[in-house]
């Protein structure tokens, strides 16, 4: 017995001097970066303990140091970046594409798909799905889009004339719509049923990521699977992949039928025929000359709408309310929509017309440069990296890239908290890296095509329709797994009268 006992604490000690001795190599080596002061065992971790005040503290971290900094989060150091060059470098190297440990709390929903996957995994997924979202694919999204969006303006038409009011549900749920018919063919009605367990399920699963994330004795798998929290999360994702693989049943029997011609191509409601969806690219689709199996298919599903729907949601939303309290602009654009629609205001917008909304697409260029979507994201290095003069960035050291900042940086955005548009006009002459709300690099947005296509639809739908005004809100911002106001996105709506433009 003492044997075993010796033995057992020989292992433990000798697990700790392991796990101690890669925290003190990824420490020495990052010697040439400026270390912020911190506590004993937690770090960092006390001053970025919340949602509303971590961008605070980071840009308080960045301006102090030009851009580049060390931190810690209990004794996990990670390297945070707003600086260009710094920023060029890493989102470009390929020893620099896997994320960062807290990208697995999304495990248990999102499995290993797309934003999750690492090394060889995500290299096949990317050039697997690439395909998926060229143009031609794309462009046929936009009726969905389209109709989406008109349902929307009908829902929010209760809103109007109110003192003020959150826009940001009616966008989310709209969203949710979108992504989930471009993806798998289906309508969850959110927008008309929000309380329904799918859409309860996906905003539930959203929260408990955020609470996880900043919660340090929940970051440790052992502890969490003791919680409520996960509990609740399981039952959660039992609800989002039932659902999803029941589509994906459906959907094979429907294409084996028609492969045999007993089912003539599926007609929707409305008498139009059944376009492909993201689903159907994934049936088709193969990996190492294999199909993919129903779970691979499923996690990508699942990936892309966890990936689309709250980051489109948010862009919009600070986009109206940007041009709530900026007239000025929100005339410039309603004059480019006078001009491409003429008289026929409600008619469904097309590929053509979205590429014709030019100054729209400066003023969500300086939306999404103010408030990014994803405000951070991380990365670690999966081996030694040389930078600079034998600058090393080490094995296992993370990265909190900080876009929400890096698209601040006054020395290549003068006065960088005023809304101006024009400022995108000319960007000839700008550091490539100093603008990148959907990052960079061979891990970029996979989307940002189909994002672009789906936010110039709703503006627009939505600033034919009515006139959004201030409303005296103060945005309280907060980075959750998308950027957000803590206190709500709060405008004012009045009906825009089209003859008078």
């Amino acid at each position: 017995m003492a044997i075993v006992l010796a033995l057992f604490v020989a292992a433990i000690v000798a697990a700790i001097s392991y796990w101690w001795m890669g925290i003190y190599r990824i420490r020495s080596k990052l010697h040439w970066i400026p270390e912020l002061p911190r506590l004993p065992l937690v770090g960092n971790a006390l001053e970025l303990k919340n949602t509303t005040e971590i961008l605070g503290k980071l840009e308080e971290y960045l301006n102090q140091h030009n851009g580049l900094c060390t931190i810690e989060l209990a004794t996990y150091k990670f390297i945070v970046v707003s600086n260009p060059t710094f920023l060029e470098f890493v989102l470009g190297k390929t020893d620099i594409l896997n994320k960062t440990d807290e990208y697995k709390f999304l495990g248990n929903w999102l499995g290993k798909g797309l934003l999750t996957a690492a090394g060889t995994k995500w290299k096949r997924s990317r050039k697997m799905l690439t395909p998926s979202f060229h143009f031609s694919i794309l462009d046929l999204f936009v009726e969905t889009f389209d109709s989406n969006a008109a349902l929307l303006v009908d829902l929010l038409d209760k809103e109007t004339n109110k003192d003020s009011f959150d826009i940001f549900p009616y966008l989310q749920n709209c969203t949710l719509d979108v992504v989930c018919e471009t993806s798998m063919g289906v309508s969850i009605n959110a927008q008309k049923n929000p309380k329904s367990d799918y859409v309860q399920a996906v905003s539930e699963l959203c929260r408990l990521v955020i609470l996880r994330t900043y919660s340090p004795l929940k970051t440790f798998e052992f502890f969490y699977r003791f919680t409520t929290d996960y509990k609740i999360e399981m039952e959660q994702v039992k609800i989002l992949h039932s659902h999803t693989m029941n589509v994906i049943t459906s959907r094979k029997e429907e294409l084996k039928k028609k492969q045999n011609g007993e089912e003539k191509e599926k007609i929707d409601d409305v008498g139009i025929k059944q376009r492909k969806v993201f689903l159907d690219l994934l049936l088709e689709a193969k990996i190492d000359g294999r199909p993919l199996t129903d779970t691979e298919i499923r996690e990508e599903v699942d990936t892309f709408l966890f990936a689309g729907h709250d980051t489109t949601a948010s862009a919009i939303s600070f986009c109206l309310y940007c041009l709530s309290v900026n007239k000025d602009v929100q005339d410039k654009i309603v004059h480019e929509q006078k001009q491409i629609f003429e008289e026929n205001v409600n008619r469904n917008v097309t590929i053509r017309d979205l590429q014709e909304m030019k100054y729209l697409e400066l003023a969500i260029k300086e939306s999404l440069r103010m408030y990014p979507p994803v405000p951070y994201i991380g990365r670690k290095a999966d081996k030694d990296v040389v930078y600079t003069d034998g600058n090393i960035i080490p094995k296992g050291a993370g990265l909190l890239i900080v876009i929400y900042w890096a698209n601040r940086n006054p020395k290549y955005f003068p006065d960088p908290d005023t809304y101006n548009p024009s400022r995108f006009e000319n960007t000839t002459d700008s550091h490539p890296y100093t603008y990148i709300p959907f990052s960079a690099g061979p891990r970029n947005c996979i989307g940002q095509k189909y994002a672009w296509n789906l936010m110039k639809t709703i503006i627009s739908k939505v600033i034919r329709n009515y006139e959004v005004l201030p409303c005296g809100h103060k945005l309280e911002v907060a980075a959750e797994t998308v950027l957000k106001s803590e206190n709500g996105v709060k405008v004012k709506l009045r009906k825009r009268d089209w003859n008078q433009i």
